[in-house]
C-alpha cells in the first residue's frame, strides 16, 4: 500500500495505491480522498490483482472479485464496507442483475449504501462489470 499526497492551490488530496487491486490501466489513481473524509473509488473490473488478467467465467465470479478489488481499496485508505456510502455498477447485461445482487448482498448487506446500477454496452478490456464507489472515513 502506498499514500502519497499532492498540495494543490485549491485543494489538497491524497492519493490511495494498493498491490491487492489491480493496477490503473490508464491515467488515473485507485482512490483519491479529498480534503480529509471523502473516498472516491475509480471504477473496478474483474482483474485479478496478482496476475493482472481479467476473469472470465460466471458474472457471480467477475462481481466478488469486482467488489474486492473496490474493498481493498478502501481498506488501503483505513475503512471498510461501513464506510461505503454510494456504489454505482455498470454491467453490460442486466440480466445478470439478480445474480450480481446475491453477491453484493454478501458484501454490502448491512451497511446498505446507496446505489445505481446502469446497463451499458461496454466495459473496459470486454468486462461484464465495472464497479465504482465512494466512501466516508
Amino acid at each position: 500500500m502506498s499514500w502519497y499526497t499532492n498540495r494543490g492551490d485549491i485543494m489538497s488530496k491524497d492519493f490511495i495505491s494498493t498491490d491487492e487491486a489491480p493496477q490503473p490501466i490508464g491515467p488515473y489513481s485507485q482512490g483519491v480522498i479529498g480534503e480529509g473524509r471523502w473516498l472516491f473509488v475509480s471504477g473496478q473490473i474483474p482483474i485479478d490483482p496478482r496476475t493482472g488478467e481479467l476473469v472470465e467465467g460466471p458474472i457471480e465470479e467477475a462481481a466478488r472479485i469486482t467488489i474486492e478489488n473496490v474493498l481493498a481499496i478502501v481498506k488501503a485508505a483505513g475503512g471498510s464496507p461501513d464506510n461505503v456510502v454510494k456504489v454505482t455498477v455498470y454491467m453490460t447485461d442486466l440480466g445478470d442483475f439478480e445474480k450480481f445482487n446475491g453477491v453484493y448482498e454478501g458484501y454490502f448487506g448491512t451497511s446498505r449504501p446507496a446505489r445505481a446500477v446502469v446497463e451499458v454496452s461496454h466495459l473496459p478490456k470486454g468486462a461484464r462489470i465495472e464497479i465504482d464507489a465512494i466512501a466516508v472515513l
